[in-house]
Formats: C-alpha cells, structure tokens, sequence
C-alpha cells in the first residue's frame, strides 16, 4: 500500500471513529434524558404513593377531631371515625384531597361555601369543598344536627354505634343498602368504640405520641400574673412573656378564628406554638403570635412533675427546638422531675 492510500484509509479510520464517537455521545445524551426523566418520575409519583393513609394511621391523625365533635356535638367518636374512614377511603379519595371532604356531603341548597365537582350517583355532582379536614368535621356535625330526618340519632345513647350506624343508613345518608353493616365492620375491627366513653366528655383529649399538647395540671402562665395590652378588640386581649406577644384561647377557638381577630395569617398561629394546623385548640391554651425567642433572662429551669419540653418552651416563650438544643435532647424526650434544663 501506498503512501498516498495509506493516508486516506487512516482518514477514514478517523472519520468513522469520529461519526461512532457522535453516535454514542447522541446516544448517551437521550439515555440521559430518559434518566432524568425517570428520575423526576420517582420523585414525584412515589411519594405521592408512599404518603396514602391506611387505617391505623387515619385513626391516629384525626381521632382528636372525632373526640372534640363528640365532645361539643353529641355524635359518637367511633361513628364520626367509621364514617371518614369509609367515605373518604382512608383520606385518600381525591374529594378529601382536593376539597378536605372526609364525608361525602354533598351541596345541597343551603350550602354556600366553595365546590367541588365529582362524580358520584350523577355526573360531576356538587360537594362541599373546605380550608380544612377540621373544617370537615365541624360541618359534618352541624350536618346531621341541623336536618330533620336525622334528629332520631340524637336519642340514641351514645354508647350504641350499632343503632347509630342503622340510623344513618336509614335515615338516607348514603344509598349503599350495606352503609350500616360497612360502618359497623370499621369500628369493631379497630376498636374504635372505645373512643365512646362517656370520659371522655370530661376529660383532656389523650395526646398523640408527636402531638405537643399540654397536660392541664402543668403549671403555665396565666392572666393573673400578666398585663393585658389593649389592641381596639373587645373580645382579646393581647399579653406579652420574654417579650412575646400571647393570648390566651377562648372556647370554640380555631387558628382561623384566632388570625382573623388578630389580622394576622393562621399559619404563623400554629408555626409560633409549634402545633398541627389540625389541632384542637382548649380554652385558655397559651398561644403566642410572634415567633418566640432563643433564649430567657432565667438561666435555668427545674423540671416539675409532668412537665415536656414543650410545656416548658411555652412557660418561658423560648423555641422548643432551641430549648431541645441547649439541653442536647428531642422533643418528645421524657423528662425527670428535679431535672435542671438550660434556658439561657
């Protein structure tokens, strides 16, 4: 061979490599395309799957709510739990995702709130869509003791959820002729008739494990040892701890209701106490509405019987997850009485 063919056939050995070098590099970059794809596929869809409720754990997040509905509404807790459980399917229909409709209650004519659209016995029937789960229960409630033809429940005795759960199915509730024997299987299976007890109308609401709720008998501030602030509202009044704004919550008060009279959004009511935008609030619950401080002028705090770190960042208006810090702890930690913790 020649030098002058010689020369060419390595040009040529050089174009080819050159055009599979193209190839590959066009080739990786779509399969890289697909990778990244894929990738935000697995983000977006598995969460999503990973974040349904099943039973047990709906129970859990809004058992609380069954109890304050039964406490204020004479519905039992386990019928309000069966219900939600079975019409919103654990939480995760997408009526109770996108309108917060645990119940299935549809528009009808008195309804003038915002809508949703779903398919249910019709074609895109109107249901009531709500701010809020809480909003839900509340409005279920005032449901069924608002309409005449479920006035005969609220003779049952509370403790029946057998007669209860017929009496919504008779009383029309809802169309599927086993409505009753669905309700029952609920409860029974997950022994939800023990949030029926009659205690339970008197007592504290059980907290969660994570809940930060506060036991009653534990010491907090109170209106005594404060100086009200006057801001033009009749119906609060403004206090101030480490240099915080307070209040203290009245009967019936909700987040909502709470930002509305302060002109302030509900978000920063429950991020300041470092609550659940579904709890439920008590009467005279210390609530601040300015992000609480870092630290107290008291350097230290010893512990007192029944006393969490969350009641203690409330006492002295400090961020429970700087108090948590200081003291290299988490916040659900059991505490020792006679425990001395850093405030300073």
């Amino acid at each position: 061979m020649n030098k002058c063919v010689s020369y060419q056939f390595d040009r040529l050995l050089k174009i080819i490599y050159l055009l599979l070098n193209l190839v590959v590099r066009l080739c990786m970059i779509k399969f890289s395309k697909y990778v990244f794809l894929l990738s935000i596929f697995t983000l977006i869809i598995l969460p999503a799957n990973s974040q349904k409720l099943n039973t047990a754990a709906y129970i859990k997040k809004y058992k609380n709510l069954a109890i304050n509905e039964m406490k204020t509404n004479d519905i039992p807790a386990s019928i309000i739990l069966a219900q939600g459980i079975l019409e919103s399917g654990n939480g995760n229909s997408q009526l109770a995702k996108r309108g917060k409709n645990h119940f299935g209650i549809k528009c009808h004519n008195t309804w003038d709130g915002r809508t949703i659209r779903w398919d249910d016995d019709a074609k895109r029937e109107c249901f009531r869509k709500y701010n809020s789960v809480a909003d839900s229960y509340r409005d279920h409630s005032e449901f069924l003791k608002t309409r005449g033809h479920y006035s005969s429940l609220f003779n049952l005795k509370m403790t029946d959820y057998k007669a209860w759960a017929r009496g919504l199915q008779k009383a029309g509730y809802a169309t599927n002729k086993k409505y009753a024997t669905l309700l029952i299987r609920i409860i029974e299976e997950n022994n939800l008739q023990k949030y029926d007890d009659k205690k339970l109308l008197v007592n504290t609401i059980p907290p969660e494990s994570d809940s930060h709720e506060i036991d009653p008998n534990i010491r907090m501030p109170d209106e005594s040892g404060f100086e009200p602030i006057d801001i033009g509202n009749s119906n609060r009044k403004l206090y101030t701890n480490n240099g915080v704004k307070f209040i203290f919550a009245n009967t019936g008060d909700t987040f909502t209701s709470i930002a509305r009279d302060l002109n302030i959004y509900s978000w920063q009511v429950y991020k300041y106490n470092e609550l659940k935008k579904d709890d439920i609030l008590k009467a005279g619950q210390v609530l601040y509405v300015e992000k609480k401080k870092r630290r107290n002028t008291q350097k230290s705090h010893m512990v007192k019987p029944n006393e969490t770190l969350y009641s203690i960042s409330q006492l002295y208006g400090i961020q429970l997850k700087v108090l948590c810090k200081k003291n290299k702890m988490s916040a659900g930690d059991n505490l020792n009485s006679g425990q001395q913790l850093k405030l300073k």
